[in-house]
């Protein structure tokens, strides 16, 4: 089989400058050199490489942040970024971020985290919460989910009065939108599952109007025709996959484990009834893109609201980088959506 970079086969990435070029190599580096063959990862290499920066009380470029503990004893937090803009008495919506780094990288602290959920919170007006949750293989399947559904039981309890009173004045919480980008969108999915089983009781404030998964973490043990064609794209890789997946499923699970393969083979029961209307943002030069549109073709067979967005000629995290055009129509993307949808009828309760 001949290579992708060899004539005549076509090309696994767009044109990509110097720099971007070199920030995804490095990122790629790390990312193998901290994954040891014995399915552990190199931490101290880890926290040595990766860029993190401080909640700041100061506002930066419009917005404020401040770090907020859930449950210590699993370091389980989230940074609250709070737009600065008059809102003249309007409530906000709330947005709850998963980020991404394959259930076992990155945290809200990382630069590229605090500068693109700085960059949703002023776009879209709302105030953001970036979860801090438990990472693999330390950590393995559910406990990411579980730490999901523990932060949204904080703001159900109103400790976001607690936290910060004054974005608690600007939170609406019967508008409240689960996003995340690649395993993070894998979370916002499973999330939302175990919050819709819920609904109709147990929850007092929060209701979730929708879901924005950027091109989310599935797959299965089957090879798509993106995997195997891009191979050799940025950052993403069938042997990085593979690994991360060892590291986060269960001991002795394979990838069609519904975790990952969500709509596959193993999957059990029905799509619950609350579950909230969908954006899914996919990629033309990410190798998972053929999951991603399953995922989305696998909830409207199931009979759920849900949008496709595709960027062809985005690859995998395109959004990270804010100079690019894709980068800036996402937000805008994320923006409209999030103005255009509230709960629905069986989840309003009292909203």
């Amino acid at each position: 089989m001949r290579s992708p970079e060899e004539p005549g086969l076509a090309a696994v990435a767009p044109p990509l400058s110097i720099t971007k070029r070199f920030i995804i190599a490095a990122a790629s580096a790390i990312n193998d050199a901290a994954c040891r063959s014995d399915g552990t990862v190199n931490r101290r290499l880890v926290s040595f490489l990766n860029a993190r920066s401080s909640a700041s009380a100061k506002p930066v470029h419009g917005v404020r942040t401040v770090d907020v503990p859930v449950d210590t004893s699993r370091d389980v937090w989230f940074r609250l970024f709070i737009p600065c803009s008059d809102s003249a008495g309007l409530k906000i919506p709330v947005i709850v971020y998963f980020h991404g780094g394959g259930f076992a990288f990155l945290s809200p602290a990382s630069y590229l985290y605090d500068h693109v959920c700085r960059r949703l919170c002023r776009t879209v007006n709302a105030i953001v919460v970036s979860v801090n949750y438990r990472l693999a293989p330390e950590h393995r399947y559910p406990a990411p989910y579980e730490d999901g559904v523990d932060v949204l039981r904080f703001l159900d309890r109103g400790g976001l009065l607690y936290a910060d009173p004054l974005a608690a004045d600007l939170a609406d919480p019967c508008r409240c939108f689960l996003v995340g980008d690649s395993a993070g969108a894998n979370i916002c999915h499973h999330v939302a599952r175990r919050w819709a089983v819920g609904a109709g009781s147990g929850w007092k404030r929060l209701r979730l109007a929708g879901m924005v998964l950027i091109q989310p973490y599935f797959g299965g043990k089957e090879r798509t025709e993106a995997e195997v064609r891009l191979a050799g794209a940025p950052l993403v890789t069938v042997e990085r996959t593979d690994w991360l997946w060892r590291a986060f499923l269960p001991e002795g699970a394979d990838r069609d484990h519904e975790a990952s393969n969500v709509f596959g083979p193993r999957a059990t029961g029905e799509l619950e009834e609350a579950l909230p209307a969908a954006l899914v943002v996919v990629g033309g030069f990410d190798p998972l893109h053929d999951w991603q549109r399953r995922y989305y073709e696998g909830l409207k067979a199931r009979g759920k609201e849900a949008r496709l967005v595709e960027y062809p000629e985005a690859f995998h995290a395109f959004f990270a980088f804010p100079d690019l055009k894709q980068s800036a129509m996402l937000m805008e993307e994320v923006r409209s959506f999030i103005e255009g949808h509230r709960p629905s009828k069986e989840n309003t309760g009292g909203c």
